[in-house]
């Protein structure tokens, strides 16, 4: 089966493991289905993509594609699986426009794009844009960024992506409503592939494997703060260095970056952090969990960042071994966070009412509830601020995220994430 995207965070790319992406992702689960082998023939524009399927080169384009009036004049489509509304952006800073009206600058978009057709019938004579096949997406936002353009228009999924990199991106309004996102298939092939792609997506959404693959690439960066996100930023440029090796030379098993981003999500990097519950130190380590790991002093940040690491790494091991990652990565670090006992008792209840225990997606909704006397009576070890995992591991996966991007980066590209 051949499947046409573009390359983008949010399609497909080559990341350190292979191949990885939410269409990617998809269609590898659609050519498992089928039970073909895949093979993605990846393009750089929207303009190389669709004359391809035109002349039957390939089977599907999967590439986050809105279905517009005039795409579905070109082609069918398959089942929607996500939606997002278009977005006016500009740099934090500038001038906030409210309207077309009152853009007063160059306003440029991907030619082929979902966004150049929402412009064309918008039918607003006196505006002006251009369209590029040189650039992307993410590319036009960096621009925006770098005081190279003015103004583009992002998805706004795409958007919530970028913004956990470059905070200073910001919305002016919305340019359309929601719009289904579906794969394209060209007009005149008979209805085989469709019916077979409408048959996969049922199957995917009635299993829950669709929306955790969503919450996978989305769900944790939806939530956006400006403060928080550069805050952090600024924190891994300035005082993350002095503790790299650390997180380095102990981080077992783990990616170090995951673990940095615990320790940031715990104590902002601080070796001297105490709570009102008297947890202290880098990992925020209680007193109990430091002496059973022979943890002298918990403010020393290289012994509380080895015991945090030894912690977290032996909720890892006592995750089921049938949960893959990363859920059971999120799992572990819900647990660090409300304690192991709690996880289990929200995944009874996820259980309880159908849902699927092994998934964070699913346990996640069931976490808040254990503050609920309804639902925390009924369990083994009772109360707990589940809500506060939840926002927990999210929190975490934005960081670690942003992590993983900041170590790709050049300088100059790091210089133009936290530059005022």
């Amino acid at each position: 089966m051949k499947v046409g995207t573009n390359y983008g965070r949010t399609t497909y790319y080559n990341g350190s493991t292979g191949p990885e992406g939410f269409e990617f992702e998809l269609a590898q689960g659609f050519a498992e289905f089928l039970g073909v082998q895949l093979e993605v023939l990846p393009y750089y524009t929207l303009n190389e993509l669709f004359p391809q399927l035109e002349k039957q080169n390939l089977d599907v384009i999967a590439a986050g594609v809105s279905v517009t009036a005039g795409r579905q004049q070109q082609f069918i489509f398959g089942p929607a699986y996500q939606s997002v509304s278009q977005k006016l952006v500009f740099k934090q800073g500038h001038p906030w426009p409210k309207t077309f009206d009152e853009l007063d600058g160059q306003l440029m978009v991907v030619a082929g794009s979902s966004h150049s057709e929402s412009l064309n019938d918008a039918h607003l004579n006196h505006l002006r844009w251009q369209e590029t096949d040189d650039r992307d997406a993410e590319e036009l936002l960096e621009m925006v960024l770098n005081d190279q353009l003015d103004y583009t228009i992002a998805d706004s999924n795409i958007l919530d992506v970028m913004r956990r990199r470059y905070p200073e991106l910001s919305i002016g309004f919305s340019v359309t409503p929601e719009q289904p996102i579906a794969w394209a298939l060209n007009k005149d092939r008979d209805d085989a592939l469709l019916a077979a792609l409408i048959e996969y997506f049922g199957n995917i959404y009635a299993s829950g494997r669709l929306a955790a693959l969503e919450d996978k690439y989305f769900g944790h960066v939806r939530q956006f703060n400006y403060v928080d996100t550069r805050a952090f930023i600024q924190a891994a440029t300035q005082t993350l260095p002095e503790f790299k090796p650390m997180f380095e030379k102990h981080s077992l098993d783990l990616d170090w970056r995951l673990l940095a981003a615990i320790s940031y999500q715990e104590s902002h990097w601080d070796p001297k952090a105490r709570s009102r519950t008297g947890v202290r130190g880098m990992m925020m380590l209680t007193l109990a969990t430091a002496n059973d790991l022979g943890i002298a002093s918990r403010l020393d940040p290289e012994q509380s960042i080895q015991g945090g690491a030894r912690y977290f790494s032996s909720l890892l091991r006592r995750i089921p071994d049938r949960i893959p990652s990363p859920d059971r990565i999120w799992l572990a670090m819900a647990a660090y966070n409300v304690g192991l006992g709690h996880l289990e008792d929200a995944r009874v209840i996820t259980q309880r009412q159908g849902g699927n225990p092994d998934l964070w997606i699913d346990v996640k909704q069931r976490l808040p509830l254990l503050k609920l006397k309804k639902f925390y009576k009924t369990t083994r070890f009772g109360y707990a601020r589940g809500d506060e995992a939840v926002a927990y591991v999210d929190n975490i996966r934005r960081y670690y995220d942003t992590l993983v991007w900041l170590d790709e980066q050049d300088p100059a590209q790091v210089d133009a994430a936290v530059a005022e």
